[in-house]
């Protein structure tokens, strides 16, 4: 086993179980992954069109100890070598959860160590910080996945202020809805960038909403609904759709929303930089278009590689070291919590 251990450098070993993902990492003092290990569901969960949670949990039993043995070889280090065990224990599905927060729980125990848990969502946004050295808070981070879609001012490493979310369906929620129904297939986001690369997205125009009492907020019910009457009248009328540029207009139609609440949101608030976090944070349109508005607004913009953008358990170890440094511990009474609202403890 090599000698890693400098003074005082705070090394984290972390477990993500939260939806189809099974993952480990090591992560050294919030922002430098030592390993990141990732068991991933998506082929046993395509046949049925979606993640189904049963059959989630017992495949996260089966991968979860090989995941973290790997996490640790990866990283040539053993649990000894470790200064906490980390945690996701919400929000999420309640199976998979409770596997991870029952495998943290046990390991913690066994060799002695705090444990510390983390929520999922704040772990999406404290993957910037393992890229982006130079990013320290206060900034606004628009967080876009399956489950959420929020846009929140950073305040502090573990504090953050929700301005605006969404009133029905996440962004990353109607990706996979509208893919379905246009028979792209599960999972849409991926399925829907990669088709609307080849299309135009002005060939359609979807509504943008607006929410009346917020300009922060957001709501993707009615975009969603407008791109399924679409499919439907042209399948009534017998009219061939073209994927390519419905996956365009309608992912257009997402990002421009997306794009203009959160540069909005920085002007507002007075902030310069601006980050995005989540599943839909690897989207392509996404970020060209992100990046052109901050760029025309002033504004930096941080977001993290793909892989950290999706499930992982690296951005879970750095979301827990600012944890650890603030003295929070988890008790053996840690228990998943699958409806976590973003800053609660």
């Amino acid at each position: 086993m090599k000698e890693h251990t400098t003074q005082g450098d705070v090394y984290i070993l972390a477990i993500e179980s939260s939806c189809d993902e099974t993952a480990a990492s090591v992560v050294k003092n919030g922002r430098e992954v030592c390993s990141n290990v990732i068991s991933s569901q998506i082929a046993l969960h395509t046949q049925y069109g979606g993640v189904v949670p049963e059959i989630a949990s017992r495949k996260h039993i089966e991968k979860i100890n090989q995941v973290i043995e790997a996490a640790l070889s990866e990283a040539d280090m053993a649990l000894d070598d470790m200064t906490a065990i980390a945690v996701t224990y919400g929000p999420g599905l309640v199976g998979p959860l409770l596997v991870g927060v029952a495998e943290a729980k046990a390991l913690a125990y066994a060799a002695g160590k705090p444990l510390i848990g983390v929520h999922h969502i704040e772990g999406h946004v404290s993957a910037n910080f393992i890229e982006n050295p130079d990013l320290e808070p206060p900034f606004v981070c628009l967080i876009v996945s399956g489950g959420h879609t929020h846009l929140v001012i950073v305040r502090d490493y573990g504090e953050f202020e929700i301005i605006g979310r969404t009133r029905d369906d996440a962004a990353g929620e109607a990706f996979d809805k509208v893919a379905r129904a246009v028979g792209l297939g599960y999972p849409g986001g991926p399925k829907i960038d990669k088709a609307a690369r080849e299309g135009d997205p002005h060939a359609m125009e979807f509504p943008r909403a607006r929410v009346g009492d917020n300009p922060f907020d957001f709501s993707f019910s009615g975009l969603k609904s407008s791109v399924l009457n679409y499919i439907n009248h042209a399948k009534m009328t017998g009219e061939r759709i073209n994927v390519a540029d419905l996956a365009a207009s309608f992912q257009n139609a997402v990002v421009e929303v997306l794009v203009s609440r959160t540069v909005d949101a920085a002007g507002q608030y007075g902030f310069t930089k601006v980050a995005i976090a989540g599943g839909v944070a690897s989207n392509t349109a996404l970020r060209e278009g992100m990046g052109e508005a901050c760029r025309k607004a002033g504004l930096s913009l941080y977001y993290p590689s793909p892989i950290l953008c999706t499930d992982n358990a690296a951005m879970i170890g750095a979301a827990a070291y600012y944890e650890y440094r603030n003295g929070a511990r988890a008790g053996w009474d840690l228990n998943a919590v699958p409806n976590l609202k973003l800053g609660e403890r």
